[in-house]
C-alpha cells in the first residue's frame, strides 16, 4: 500500500511515519511544507529506511501535490497538515484559513482527480484520511456531556472553525464526488517530538530550565489526553479499515484540568531530576491571564472506533507521562535547537502554553 501523509514532519504526522515504515508492507510518502513546527529531526530514525521518502511541498500547491499522488501510485492519503496552535490562531487567523481550508480544498481536488484515474478494484479501497480534532465541537460543561460522532459543531476559535470548515469539505466531496473518505476526530495529543511551545513539553522544558511554568487562569479547563503513539495505531486502523463515509473519535480516556497536568509533571521531574535542596518543581507554577474563549472542557467518547475497528488506548496518561518526561530528559539533542536556536526569538519559555 502506498500511502501519502501531508504533515508527516509534525507532531502527530511523524509519530504516523515512525509507526508506518515499521511495517515492510506500507511504503511512505511523507509531504510537509517545513514550517516553523516541521522538524525532519522528528524522522530521523526512518529517513534511510526503504519504505520511505519525503518530499518538500506545500498542500495548497494542487499542481505539485497531483504530481506526487501520480508518480507515487498512491493507494491512501491521511491529511494530517494543519495549522494547529490556538493561540497563533488568535494572533494571526490568515494562515490558518490558508493551510486548513484553501490547503484541504487543493488537496482534495488532486486526490479526487486521481481517484477517477484509478482501476476499478482500487478505486474502492482507496481512501481519503482526513485527521481533524475535538476542538471543532466547542466545549462542554465541566460536569457533564461528551462528544460522540454524532455532537454538532460549535467550534469557539480561528483554528477550530478552519478544521470544522474541512472536516465539512471532505464530507461535500464524499456526498458530491463519491470520494471514499473517511473522518477521525482526536483529543489532545502528547508524547516525544512534542513541539515545545505547547503545554506538555513547555512545563516539562521550563521545568528543567527553573523557569515559570504559566498555566491559563486558574487552570480548571479540562482535556481528554492520547499518547501520540496510541493515537497513531488508531489512524492506521481508520485508514485502512474505516468505513468510506464514516468519522470516529479517538480519545485516551484521560479527563484531567490543566493544573493537574502541571502538577503532575512537576512531582514526575520531582522523582526523576530533583532540585537542589529537595524543593518542589511545583512552585514555579505561574498562573497568568486566561485567552480569549478558552473552551472549558473536551471529553471524547471513543466507544465507535472500539467497537468498529478494535482499538484501545495502550498507555494510561500516568504511563505515558513518565514516558514523556524520560524522552525530554534524554532526548536534549532534539529540543535544544528549537528551544535555543531558530525559535529562540519566539520566546517559547516565556509565553503562555496553549492547552492543546
Amino acid at each position: 500500500m502506498n500511502i501519502l501523509i501531508t504533515g508527516g514532519a509534525g507532531f502527530i504526522g511523524s509519530a504516523v511515519c515512525r509507526h508506518l515504515c515499521a511495517n515492510p508492507g506500507y511504503r511512505v510518502v511523507n509531504v510537509d511544507k517545513l514550517t516553523y513546527a516541521g522538524n525532519l529531526a522528528s524522522l530521523r530514525q526512518i529517513e534511510n529506511y526503504p519504505n520511505y521518502c519525503f518530499a518538500e511541498a506545500d498542500i495548497c500547491d494542487g499542481e505539485t501535490i497531483a504530481g506526487i499522488l501520480e508518480r507515487h501510485d498512491i493507494d491512501t492519503v491521511m491529511h494530517l497538515a494543519a495549522e494547529s496552535h490556538v493561540d497563533r490562531s488568535i494572533d494571526g487567523p490568515a494562515a490558518f484559513i490558508e493551510t486548513n481550508i484553501v490547503g484541504t480544498f487543493r488537496l482534495l481536488s488532486a486526490a479526487l482527480a486521481h481517484w477517477q484515474r484509478l482501476a476499478a478494484p482500487r478505486r474502492s479501497s482507496f481512501r481519503f484520511h482526513h485527521v481533524s480534532t475535538d476542538e471543532v465541537f466547542g466545549d462542554l460543561p465541566f460536569d457533564q456531556g461528551i462528544f460522540t460522532e454524532d455532537t454538532a459543531y460549535a467550534p469557539s476559535s480561528p483554528y477550530s472553525a478552519s478544521k470544522a470548515a474541512s472536516d465539512h469539505l471532505v464530507r461535500a466531496w464524499h456526498e458530491t464526488y463519491g470520494l471514499p473518505v473517511v473522518i477521525s476526530n482526536c483529543s489532545n495529543n502528547y508524547g516525544p517530538f512534542h513541539f515545545p511551545e505547547k503545554l506538555i513539553p513547555l512545563a516539562i522544558l521550563n521545568a528543567l530550565h527553573g523557569k515559570p511554568i504559566p498555566v491559563y487562569g486558574s487552570g480548571a479547563n479540562i482535556r481528554d489526553w492520547l499518547f501520540v503513539e496510541d493515537h497513531a495505531r488508531a489512524l492506521e486502523l481508520v485508514a485502512t479499515k474505516g468505513l468510506a463515509g464514516e468519522s470516529y473519535n479517538v480519545g485516551g480516556n484521560s479527563e484531567l484540568s490543566n493544573l493537574t497536568v502541571v502538577q503532575m509533571i512537576c512531582d514526575t521531574i520531582d522523582r526523576l531530576r530533583p532540585r537542589p535542596g529537595g524543593v518542589s518543581h511545583r512552585d514555579l507554577i505561574t498562573f497568568v491571564e486566561d485567552r480569549p474563549g478558552h473552551d472549558r472542557r473536551y471529553a471524547i467518547d471513543a466507544s465507535k472506533i472500539e467497537r468498529e475497528l478494535g482499538w484501545r488506548p495502550s498507555e494510561s496518561f500516568e504511563s505515558g507521562l513518565d514516558r514523556t518526561v524520560r524522552w525530554y530528559l534524554e532526548n536534549e539533542w532534539w529540543w535544544r535547537p528549537i528551544r535555543e536556536g531558530r525559535y529562540a526569538g519566539e520566546r517559547l519559555g516565556s509565553r503562555a502554553p496553549t492547552s492543546e
